[in-house]
């Protein structure tokens, strides 16, 4: 192909592929398969290989680019980014109203309200030029930020050319826009966890999480947390665009930013907006970010800019505050937990407090590198903090309340479980337990495996039996069970035994990325382990990945592929795959088609590198119909390489270095002939 046709098509590419993530991300409806995704990013990398001055801003293959930056540079906004005058009551709202109205001319048509959430996370200040975002900043003091721009383009959620719809309207040449990056707290939850386990500091709550993931300087960083964006005010634009707020939201979702739907709302009267808000106030907890109040903003943006500011807020927006989801109390006592990787983990006591219509008293403390930096002692009151489904956590003592009898909290010299001694060096967060026979490591790595597993009746009180008895010492195990060992565990009977054993049974039938999930590898949650089981295609393939090759995969940084070659290094691992295989449980990619017995291709292993005439999936699928096998990888079993335009590096070379013959797209047909 010629350099006209590969732009052509890398423009195509890359609209395609836009799109599909914004189906993906943001509407949570995708139209294609995984693996036909994959294609097309394979298409447009090579095209982008083959010509580098084809690539381009906005190309899904930027999420992740460019080295660590040395500091921030300093970004002055356009306009000033301001903050609201607040109110905390339906008197105050009303208050709110009375004031502008005196400013208003006599002729002003009655006024209408727009309600959007107040999002608790980090304001970010978006520039699109010709359609193309150029530019990204923090709020800073509202007049100058922080360039951002590489950290921002790592997050799915925010599109990188608009419109993401080629039907779309057309954005002016110039467009800035207002957002918030956040945290969904179910992503804050399980990065808070992933830490833990990692033996690293989790953050104190959702807004730090965004705030820190943003303040990268290596983008790199940012790309590997679970940020969300949404977008809710044009700042500035050199064109035409709607001329109120109800309508700006719908011509941002138009241009394919996400929209807070499930708060947003317009009302005619002041009392149906007071009335909402105080609705609201009971169903926050519902809402899957955090958000500390409402923002309401006059409808009409001509009235907004009429009125002006004060004191650098606007008067034409206020910000309806909920009550805060904060109390304090008594620090009881604090006990060391477990966890299925070793780390001990500190959890709070407390004197029962209510906390926004639930009775808190237990918090977490995250880690002891946390309760250092914070002095918190045994004794203290405490602030404590709830939102959501989230579990409480301690946000910090009052220091100014100490009588003198506070304890320090000191991290246990012995496992809380076993006894054995705890291991901790000076540059490390994480206390340790390294005994693999602890029974609290076991427990857990059980009801870990149990959960992604899907084994339905195994929680944790029939775990611990389990274990105790010396019927499970590693979650493989399972599938050795018998009934007679259930029967004998407390308050089982023959029917929930029976379906223990079912369920046990149907998990042999779980897709590849759960098992390499339910494995326990540091780092590799369902996630990851989805994107390797798409990728390697098997668990024998993943443990003979080199650690190099490992870290080379779009997603694994070299934290996680050293992890995962560590893991399969360990003697008792392997052990429990070869039992997992003799179980039964799926341990390589499930294929659409059924493999036939025989056929031209029957016996023989292949791997497949670059772009071919048809998608990757369609030739994989091809040659399993003819009785052969792929892997993701190229190992001392693969018979051939097949190679297309573009062909990795890294699948090239060690073809090479094993003498693994390579062919073509044609070579491999001529062989089912």
């Amino acid at each position: 192909m010629n350099l006209e046709s590969d732009q052509r098509r890398a423009e195509k590419l890359r609209e395609e592929i836009n799109y599909h993530n914004y189906r993906y991300y943001v509407q949570d409806s995708p139209l294609i398969s995984d693996g036909e995704y994959d294609a097309l990013m394979d298409a447009l990398h090579a095209i982008e290989k083959e010509h580098p001055e084809l690539i381009t801003p906005d190309s899904p293959t930027q999420r992740v680019s460019g080295e660590p930056a040395e500091g921030f540079t300093k970004v002055t906004h356009p306009a000033p980014i301001l903050s609201l005058d607040k109110a905390t009551s339906r008197e105050e709202l009303f208050a709110w109203k009375t004031r502008i109205s005196k400013l208003l001319p006599d002729d002003t048509p009655p006024l209408a309200y727009v309600i959007e959430p107040k999002f608790d996370g980090i304001t970010v200040v978006l520039h699109y030029q010709d359609g193309l975002l150029t530019l990204g900043a923090t709020r800073g003091d509202g007049q100058i930020g922080e360039e951002i721009t590489n950290n921002l383009r790592t997050v799915n959620t925010l599109p990188l050319h608009i419109p993401v719809d080629p039907d779309g309207p057309q954005p002016p040449s110039t467009l800035v826009i207002r957002g918030e990056a956040l945290m969904l707290l179910k992503d804050f939850e399980a990065l808070n966890a992933s830490l833990v386990e990692a033996g690293e500091s989790g953050f104190a709550n959702p807004r730090n999480a965004a705030a820190g993931s943003m303040r990268q300087l290596d983008p790199r960083i940012t790309a590997q947390r679970p940020l969300f964006i949404f977008a809710y005010q044009v700042i500035l634009a050199d064109g035409t665009i709607p001329e109120t707020q109800w309508e700006i939201l719908a011509y941002l979702k138009a241009l394919g930013f996400p929209i807070a739907e499930d708060v947003v709302q317009r009302f005619e009267t002041l009392h149906e907006v007071a009335d909402y808000c105080e609705t609201m106030i009971e169903k926050r907890n519902a809402l899957p970010y955090e958000a500390d109040g409402l923002v309401i903003k006059i409808d009409n943006l001509a009235t907004q800019a009429a009125l002006g500011a004060v004191g650098g807020r606007p008067r034409g927006s206020i910000a309806y505050k909920f009550p805060p989801q904060e109390a304090t109390t008594e620090l009881l006592d604090v006990e060391f937990s477990v966890g299925r990787t070793g780390v001990i983990t500190p959890t709070a006591h407390l004197a029962p407090v209510p906390i926004a219509g639930v009775t808190v008293s237990r918090a977490s403390l995250h880690n002891f590198d946390f309760v250092k930096t914070r002095d918190i002692h045994i004794g203290d009151r405490i602030i404590v903090h709830r939102a959501g489904d989230v579990i409480p956590y301690v946000v910090g003592p009052i220091k100014e309340l100490r009588d003198g009898d506070e304890q320090p909290i000191t991290p246990p010299e012995t496992c809380p479980s076993c006894g054995e001694p705890v291991a901790h060096t000076e540059d490390a967060v994480a206390y340790l337990c390294i005994n693999a026979a602890c029974p609290a490591q076991r427990v857990q790595r059980l009801i870990y495996f149990a959960h992604i597993m899907d084994i339905e009746g195994l929680g944790e009180r029939t775990a611990m039996q389990l274990v105790n008895k010396e019927f499970i010492k590693d979650p493989a195990d399972l599938y050795t069970l018998k009934k007679e060992d259930l029967l004998t565990l407390e308050g089982f009977a023959d029917k929930k035994a029976d379906n223990l054993l079912q369920a046990i049974s149907s998990s042999t039938a779980r897709p590849l990325g759960h098992v390499i999930a339910a494995l326990g590898i540091q780092g590799v949650g369902l996630t990851v382990a989805k994107m390797l089981a798409s990728k390697l295609g098997s668990t024998a393939t993943l443990a003979t990945v080199s650690e190099e090759d490992l870290a080379a995969i779009e997603g694994i940084g070299p934290i996680t592929a050293q992890n995962i070659h560590a893991w399969f290094s360990r003697t008792h691992n392997t052990q429990m795959v070869e039992k997992l295989t003799r179980a039964g449980v799926r341990l390589e990619a499930k294929i659409a088609q059924t493999t036939p017995a025989e056929g031209p291709l029957t016996g023989l292993n292949f791997v497949i590198t670059g772009t071919l005439s048809r998608p990757r999936d369609e030739i994989k699928d091809w040659i399993i119909v003819q009785g052969g096998k792929v892997t993701g990888s190229v190992s001392k079993r693969t018979n051939y390489l097949v190679i297309g335009t573009d062909p990795g590096g890294t699948k090239f070379r060690k073809a090479q270095q094993l003498g693994i013959p390579m062919i073509q797209e044609n070579d491999l047909l001529d062989m089912a002939k």
